[in-house]
């Protein structure tokens, strides 16, 4: 009995030093960027030795790649949550795109997700991060409209990523003060757009 919960406690410590180096992170990378970040900052940020970061990451890089690991995941789970299965496939668009733009206004999202990710990480470490979160979940919702036949059958692939873009596109732009309202008329009227017409 000891002895597991021993192991427990183990993990449980473990678990919450990464964390709070993620979150120490998070914080300093938003604030500052990751290029004016350095470790010693973490670490110090975190509470936690030089020693731990490297034994929970190999480098900053990777600490920085679990920063955005994370946030994708939380934009995603956004969206998942706006998205119940009783809407309708072209309303399920429409509130994923709303919610997208709603959960990428959390203060530095977008500098960490548009901006330093793929400078940082590169484009294709990037797409593959949000193939599993954000487009992940643009994709589905496309899929479904057009199995549904509201939408003609287009390139699964080609269509997520260049409606992907637009939705960052609006992200970025809301992100610097732009209206939201706008950017949500216009994403609905291109979704649509792309729908068949009675």
């Amino acid at each position: 009995m000891q002895e597991g919960n021993s192991r427990r406690s183990n993990r449980d410590r473990t678990e919450a030093t990464r964390s709070d180096l993620i979150a120490a992170a998070r914080r300093l990378f938003t604030e500052k960027s990751y290029a004016e970040t350095g470790t010693p900052e973490i670490v110090a940020a975190a509470g936690v030795t030089r020693g731990a970061l490297y034994h929970h990451f190999a480098d900053k890089q990777a600490l920085f790649r679990a920063v955005v690991e994370g946030e994708a995941a939380a934009v995603a789970k956004a969206i998942e949550l706006a998205t119940p299965r009783t809407l309708s496939a072209r309303d399920a668009l429409l509130a994923g795109g709303d919610a997208y733009v709603a959960a990428m206004s959390l203060p530095g999202r977008t500098r960490l997700l548009l901006l330093d990710g793929p400078a940082v990480l590169g484009r294709a470490e990037m797409d593959e991060i949000d193939g599993r979160h954000g487009n992940r979940t643009l994709r589905e919702g496309l899929a479904a409209t057009m199995r549904t036949g509201e939408m003609p059958k287009l390139p699964l692939e080609a269509l997520t990523s260049l409606l992907g873009a637009a939705f960052d596109r609006a992200a970025l732009a809301v992100d610097a003060g732009a209206s939201a309202d706008d950017y949500r008329a216009v994403l609905a009227a291109v979704i649509d757009g792309l729908l068949r017409r009675p």
